[in-house]
């Protein structure tokens, strides 16, 4: 009868006094379930058996440790499940729904989209930054969503609370006030840590139907998320959308003309 073994050691104890326990689970099944039996092992076969552990682990069966979700098991590129897009085949386009985030799921956020390039991957975002804790009211900022490629740089989608901004309900992003005064708001949300208003190069302001955005250069030597970062903000129902591209000195000469690309395409 074919079994694996565990070392499982009581953090109580020193390593040299901890008695270990040996749980060896049987190859055939009773009553649909693999039995586990117990026995003591001598002391003096711990050292042998932590050495076999990781190998009995990594030996196991899938029914027994149970499958591992895709999404920890594996990065994949984003062309494997977005569709192309219909007016640039070298892009993939990502449509935000009530699915991929909280706030969406909370309607504190309208869904956006924007174009990717398909050998792109999506990072997971961690809890305490993706407002899961705070919806549906959040009094500060949050990350939506965050896409990156080791050779071209990352992108995010960080929202925020309108009522941080201004007092006005629904209020427009010109309403908030000049593309200056909005990142000076939000810029520390596109470095990672600070903003300084001489790191700003360029501004400019896009009008797609009702809506309007306002797009921005920064170089920023000291951010955490690039020396070089683009950024496009809008305001829309309780909440100011902010998608930001950035890249580092090494990325940014190959990686422009991407980056730039996908900030065009963003839109809510």
């Amino acid at each position: 009868m074919a079994s694996a073994a565990l070392t499982l050691l009581s953090p109580l104890f020193p390593n040299s006094l901890k008695p270990s326990l040996k749980l060896r689970i049987s190859a055939v099944p009773r009553n649909g379930s693999y039995t586990l039996m117990q026995e003591n092992l001598k002391l003096d076969e711990q050292l042998s058996l932590r050495r076999e552990m990781l190998k009995g682990l990594a030996m196991l069966p899938l029914l027994v440790l149970g499958e591992a979700p895709v999404s920890e098991a594996r990065e994949v590129e984003v062309g494997s499940y977005l569709p192309p897009s219909p007016t640039d085949p070298s892009f993939v386009v990502f449509k935000a729904s009530p699915k991929d985030t909280p706030a969406l799921r909370a309607g504190n956020v309208q869904p956006y989209q924007f174009l990717i390039p398909p050998s792109w991957k999506q990072s997971r975002v961690a809890n305490i930054l993706s407002g899961n804790y705070c919806q549906p009211k959040c009094a500060e900022p949050w990350v939506e969503v965050k896409f990156e490629d080791e050779k071209q740089g990352k992108v995010q989608v960080v929202a925020s609370p309108l009522i941080r901004l201004t007092n006005k309900p629904n209020a427009s992003i010109e309403e908030i006030g000049s593309p200056e005064k909005v990142i000076a708001s939000l810029g520390p949300f596109v470095t990672g840590n600070s903003y300084d208003p001489d790191e700003l190069l360029e501004t400019s302001v896009e009008k797609r139907g009702d809506q309007t955005y306002y797009k921005y250069v920064l170089e920023t030597p000291f951010a955490l998320t690039g020396s070089h970062n683009l950024a496009k903000a809008t305001a829309k129902g309780s909440t100011v959308v902010l998608f930001v591209a950035s890249a580092t000195d090494k990325q940014w000469p190959t990686s422009q003309t991407t980056l730039k690309a996908m900030l065009d395409s963003f839109e809510v």
